[in-house]
């Protein structure tokens, strides 16, 4: 069966191909079909194509069994490509036997899918649906660039096979064949057996999934292991027909054929699983996010990798000969020239390992504190035209952030992706404009944030009283991430405070082309139109901006004013009546609510609104005299006029 799954993984990537180029030139496309966008969900319950896509293969497998990995793959692909090329050379890889190691997808795939969504359960976070992201534009920007990719690939697809075995990733670090695997389990159809089977042995021969077939044939009448990746070369190798994919039992409760004893497993060498785990994970931590490239399964590969050089390492002392794929390194105690050649490429791993570690460290301790300065870097994008206030206790937490991320910049091989981009706000907050300004056109350079980088110098020159600069600076924000709202927002409300509302309607109406979706900018456009006297037309935006986001007081607030400025008083009523829902204190509120009431005819209404508002502030002159002019008993009168404003 090797040629025809050989032709359906070509086909699976000329299909990934099409759907490239799709996006290539339309400029938006299906959102990558990918177990690993299957994240969205678990993050912010958000549904796209990979979520789709993962819940579909999951529920076949639990009926077909684990095909999608051998026949739909493209990782697996290039590992059976490796195999391949590797059995032409005479090399046979050779699969790791670890226990303990076999439990990382289950681990990995808990971490991707599980935890977040858990995590938001603890704090109280719905699961509900909030969205679908059916299609993109943003296709490439949750895939890694062509460097990372390739490395990646060369690690998971070549790599593991050499020194982990065929399908050596599979087993040892995919976190989708993890929820495969469990899957499989309870999958009626899978490789079964007649009684024409002699135990010849063929079937295990072929086998790259490291499955012994010939073996739980005998004991079981199928295979069970869920490594089984029904590739069907069993099928097609058995010299009497005697193996077939058809349905029957599941393995979940399997019992051996009659008369067969099922003998325990090997027991584990300790020392060896101890000694893999812990390289193992020290591999991973050093390793995950390495200058800020270095992606969560290529980490996966890579320590497991780095685990079997470990074992390697370790046999290399203790064993008088040792052999690996292809490598005499040791024969008779004595170390042969490959020996010596691999004991030096283990040296020069142990000091790259060792130096990144110590790269990693100054890269966790500059992260943390470059992480509490959030807030203000969130203040800063939103209030541009005034300067952050920075206490000391942030401006020493942001000094000792610096020298951190400055090592990695001095000793890195590659520079970290991002520092550029944390550097130019440390500086910035710190007062020292110029270098900040340097980082951030490095930053720029290396497209590390562009669009906030771009907004933050629009921030330093402003600070310079430079408003064309600032513009300038904000149109480029724009350009690089159109589709980003904070850019047209900033210099909206700047042009908007300094007089100019015309063109920061302007603004606000060409973010909401690019991103419709935003309720801040369809709220700050019928706000410019509110101040425009365009009422009925900021009340369609007010709207659209609820529909987005029905917590969003201000407009939920404004919508009230301005539809009691055109006479709607019962809508009007209702928005104010919701707003206190949300704000039950605000007595401006109550009291513009009794006005809405009074309009209306609801005099008694009206005062009771009043009374409500007394009863949280009495000394209120405002609401004193409203309810003076109201009278307590008759139900006529007219009210003073008002100190409170819609926002």
């Amino acid at each position: 069966m090797g040629k025809w799954r050989a032709l359906v993984l070509v086909l699976v990537h000329v299909l990934i191909g099409l759907h490239i180029a799709h996006w290539l030139s339309n400029g938006e496309s299906l959102t990558p079909v990918e177990p690993s966008e299957a994240m969205a969900f678990s993050r912010s319950s958000i549904v796209n194509t990979g979520l789709l896509f993962f819940a579909a293969t999951i529920l076949l497998t639990a009926v077909f069994g684990r095909f999608f990995c051998g026949w739909g793959c493209h990782v697996l692909a290039l590992q059976d490509l490796c195999r391949h090329w590797m059995l032409k050379l005479g090399i046979t890889p050779r699969p790791l036997k670890s226990r303990a190691l076999m439990w990382v997808p289950a681990l990995a795939f808990f971490y991707m899918f599980l935890w977040p969504a858990l995590y938001r359960l603890w704090i109280g976070d719905s699961l509900s649906v909030r969205g679908y992201e059916l299609t993109t534009s943003e296709f490439w920007a949750t895939f890694p660039g062509l460097i990372v990719g390739a490395l990646t690939f060369l690690i998971c697809g070549f790599a593991c096979v050499y020194f982990l075995g065929a399908k050596g990733f599979c087993t040892y670090a995919c976190p989708y064949g993890a929820i495969f695997s469990a899957a499989d389990r309870v999958a009626p159809m899978r490789i079964r057996v007649t009684d024409a089977c002699e135990s010849c042995g063929h079937c295990t021969a072929v086998c790259s999934s490291n499955v012994r077939v010939h073996e739980e044939v005998r004991d079981w009448g199928m295979v069970v292991s869920p490594g089984c990746m029904k590739c069907q070369d069993c099928v097609s190798v058995c010299p009497k027909g005697a193996l077939y994919y058809g349905a029957g039992p599941i393995p979940l409760f399997a019992k051996p054929r009659p008369g067969r004893v099922i003998k325990p497993k090997t027991p584990a060498r300790w020392g060896d699983e101890i000694l893999l785990v812990l390289s193992f994970a020290l591999a991973f931590l050093i390793l995950r996010g390495l200058y800020g490239a270095v992606p969560f399964l290529m980490a996966l590969g890579s320590a497991a990798v780095v685990a079997f050089l470990a074992l390697t390492a370790a046999q290399l002392i203790r064993q008088p000969t040792l052999e690996r794929p292809g490598l005499r390194l040791k024969r008779g105690g004595t170390l042969l020239p490959m020996g010596r050649a691999f004991v030096g490429v283990l040296v020069l791993l142990l000091l790259f390992l060792v130096h990144s570690a110590y790269l990693q460290v100054h890269q966790e301790l500059g992260d943390r504190a470059y992480a509490q300065t959030e807030i203000l870097r969130r203040t800063v994008l939103a209030t541009p035209d005034q300067p952050p206030v920075v206490s000391d206790t942030a401006r020493a937490e942001i000094e000792s952030a610096i020298p951190h991320l400055l090592t990695t910049q001095r000793w890195g091989l590659p520079a970290t992706l991002g520092n550029a981009a944390r550097l130019a706000w440390l500086r910035a907050l710190t007062g020292n404009t110029e270098a900040a300004k340097d980082s951030a056109r490095v930053a720029i350079d290396r497209h590390e944030l562009p669009g906030e980088m771009h907004q933050l110098l629009a921030h330093l020159a402003l600070a310079k009283g430079d408003a064309t600069a600032a513009i300038s600076e904000w149109n480029l924000a724009i350009e690089a991430e159109p589709d980003r709202p904070e850019a047209y927002l900033a210099q909206g409300l700047f042009l908007a405070r300094n007089g100019d509302v015309g063109t920061a309607q302007l603004v606000f109406d060409r973010g909401l082309a690019a991103q419709i979706a935003s309720p801040e900018l369809s709220y700050n456009a019928g706000l410019a139109r509110a101040l425009s006297g365009k009422t009925e037309e900021s009340i369609t935006f007010f709207e659209h901006a609820l529909a987005l986001n029905p917590q969003y007081l201000e407009a939920r607030e404004n919508l009230a004013g301005m539809l009691a400025s055109l006479g709607r008083y019962p809508q009007s009523a209702m928005h104010y009546r919701i707003a206190l829902t949300q704000k039950p204190g605000d007595i401006g509120t109550r009291l513009l609510l009794a006005r809405v009431l009074f309009e209306s005819g609801q005099v008694e209404d009206a005062k009771a609104a009043i009374r409500e508002a007394l009863q949280i502030d009495p000394s209120n002159t405002e609401a004193r005299a409203m309810l003076d002019a109201l009278g307590e008993h008759d139900s006529g009168g007219s009210l003073p006029p008002s100190s409170e404003r819609s926002n």
